[in-house]
């Protein structure tokens, strides 16, 4: 077992900020996984775990043994005439199991391409985009349970997967993502309700051309991370029941809606950030991104700090001018390794 020391998290996590981890493995199998836990037990210490550091803001210094998941591996394990069932590790870069299973003719996916992380961490926010949700072809989740130190199986009915959530957020430290199992169909079943995707597709209707508009769409709205270090999508989109819409849509006509179940709307959080002028604006070192306002970018070696007092005054701003909260989705941990509150 190789636990390093002080080590630095820059390269660990795409919003770029400086963290010192007290202790570090990287773990490639369940046993590898069992031995670092059972280190962290018996030091006294807390685990956080890395799963491709796309949906993470971490402090400058974190006291506790960070576990980098690198379990790969892609296995069939059944089909019928509508689907196959494939098992995937949680090292897996997330977009590269996207293009796999196109190239394999299996489909579902095609829409969530080019979201940053790796596998094992699309159930835990139930990663969505254009339509889409992860949760909707995962049939079940493997993990190590914490609580009782055993390997299990948790069906996609028990992960109670909603918008940007699951049990694994509930309880973030009880278990551990191992293996992920989709079912995905052999026919295409393409989602293309939204309208620039639509427009975007022409009369390709295909589910290869329905990946290759997905990246190009994104690539022309979100900035690389190598390039422009960032978390993706910053805020979640705000979902508002009907009496409430009802009062916002009579003020502003144009806002960008999405209608729910259970009465409720989705509004675009972008448009209410772009719309209180936080398009393109810095708070300092950070600001929202000019082609996305949705994107929150680290433009010159911030930290934490840095990031909270930008995301805090954008909030305040749409809270002010529409009366809505907008709630983070990176994770924010404090420096025991240990997730807090915004």
């Amino acid at each position: 077992m190789n636990i390093e020391s002080q080590v630095q998290l820059k390269p660990f996590n795409t919003l770029s900020l400086d963290s010192i981890a007290s202790h570090f493995i990287k773990v490639q199998s369940i046993q590898a996984l069992q031995d670092a836990l059972l280190f962290a037990q018996n030091n006294d210490l807390n685990v956080l775990l890395l799963s491709g550091g796309s949906n993470m803001m971490l402090p400058e210094h974190i006291q506790a043994l960070v576990v980098a998941m690198d379990i790969q591996g892609i296995e069939f394990l059944n089909e019928d005439d509508q689907s196959k069932t494939l098992k995937v590790g949680a090292g897996q870069v997330w977009h590269d199991f996207v293009l796999w299973t196109t190239e394999q003719q299996l489909y579902g996916l095609q829409n969530l391409a080019l979201i940053p992380g790796l596998v094992g961490a699309s159930p835990v926010q139930n990663i969505g985009a254009y339509g889409v949700e992860a949760g909707e072809f995962i049939q079940s989740v493997e993990v190590f349970d914490r609580q009782f130190n055993q390997v299990k199986s948790i069906s996609a009915t028990d992960c109670h997967f909603a918008y940007r959530h699951s049990i694994f957020k509930d309880d973030p430290n009880r278990y551990v993502i191992t293996h992920v199992v989709f079912k995905l169909l052999k026919t295409p079943d393409l989602k293309m309700n939204y309208g620039d995707l639509k427009t975007a597709m022409g009369d390709e209707v295909t589910a290869e051309n329905l990946q290759k508009q997905v990246i190009q769409i994104r690539q022309s709205k979100l900035p690389d991370p190598k390039d422009y270090p960032n978390v993706g999508s910053f805020f979640k989109n705000p979902i508002i029941n009907q009496t409430e819409f009802s009062q916002l849509i009579a003020k502003f006509p144009n806002i960008p809606h999405y209608p729910q179940t259970g009465n409720q709307v989705k509004i675009a959080a972008g448009w209410l950030i772009d719309q209180s002028g936080w398009k393109g604006k810095r708070l300092n070192q950070v600001g929202m991104f000019e082609k996305q306002a949705l994107v929150l970018v680290n433009y010159a070696n911030a930290n934490l700090t840095d990031v909270k007092a930008t995301y805090q005054a954008v909030q305040k701003d749409v809270f002010d001018k529409f009366g809505v909260h907008l709630e983070p989705e990176p994770v924010l941990f404090n420096e025991f390794g240990l997730i807090q509150n915004h």
